[in-house]
């Protein structure tokens, strides 16, 4: 088995298109529309274009369940994913240059070095960095 797409739930996905590409700097893989208000949208690193995509996924406007689920995740302060970074700091310093909000500032545990900030899409995503 390999992973080919994971989904990251979005409220918006046009918003979360502008966020994931113009701040975090990935780029936009497919984009097809699968409904008048959906579409199937993925985004790949710059560094792995053909490795696992990340679908921008609306389904907590679809599904109740799923906006229920996210939500607590946010209030709780849990990350629903992460991203592997080479060096914390760096990106947290661009991140923060870029207008992104960090709930949890660069903090070294163990054999990781984490941060977390709000993708704006309903989501706590944290990039971590091994140590």
């Amino acid at each position: 088995m390999k992973v080919k797409v994971i989904s990251v739930p979005v409220l918006d996905q046009e918003k979360a298109l502008q966020f994931y590409t113009e701040k975090l700097g990935f780029i936009k893989k497919i984009d097809v529309p699968i409904s008048e208000d959906s579409r199937w949208l993925t985004v790949v690193s710059k560094e792995e274009p053909d490795g696992p995509e990340i679908l921008l996924e609306p389904a907590p406007n679809h599904f109740e369940p799923a906006k229920t689920y996210q939500k607590a995740l946010f209030d709780a302060g849990i990350p629903y994913t992460q991203f592997n970074v080479d060096n914390v700091q760096h990106e947290y310093d661009r991140l923060v240059n870029l207008g992104v909000e960090f709930s949890i500032i660069p903090t070294e545990m163990g054999t990781v070095k984490f941060a977390v900030f709000n993708d704006t899409c309903g989501n706590n995503i944290q990039i971590i960095e091994m140590v």
